[in-house]
């Protein structure tokens, strides 16, 4: 019986760990788009995240969150999400191309 409470010990603290460790592995991870109307600020912003994670080998998890700002001339977005480590990174070139 005690060797039986061991292993369920032993059990319960390797899956803390790789629980610890793959949180660990996951980060919000947030963009920024810059435009003269809000709909392209919303497309700027969400493209730079998506790219954004891709180039970082990051796989997105859950909802994006987007805010944006109004200026005097621009509308200001930031979109967000939270993403953990995963695919292989791609090379990307700016927010809008990756290859």
């Amino acid at each position: 019986m005690q060797s039986f409470k061991f292993s369920l010990a032993a059990a319960a603290m390797v899956c803390a760990f790789s629980a610890t460790a793959q949180a660990a592995d996951c980060a919000r991870i947030t963009a920024l788009g810059e435009m003269l109307t809000h709909d392209t600020a919303v497309l700027f912003s969400t493209n730079a995240l998506k790219n954004t994670l891709a180039a970082q080998g990051r796989v997105g998890k859950g909802p994006v969150s987007t805010t944006c700002k109004t200026g005097s001339a621009t509308t200001t977005c930031y979109s967000s999400q939270m993403a953990c480590k995963g695919a292989t990174p791609k090379t990307c070139l700016g927010a809008w191309l990756c290859i």
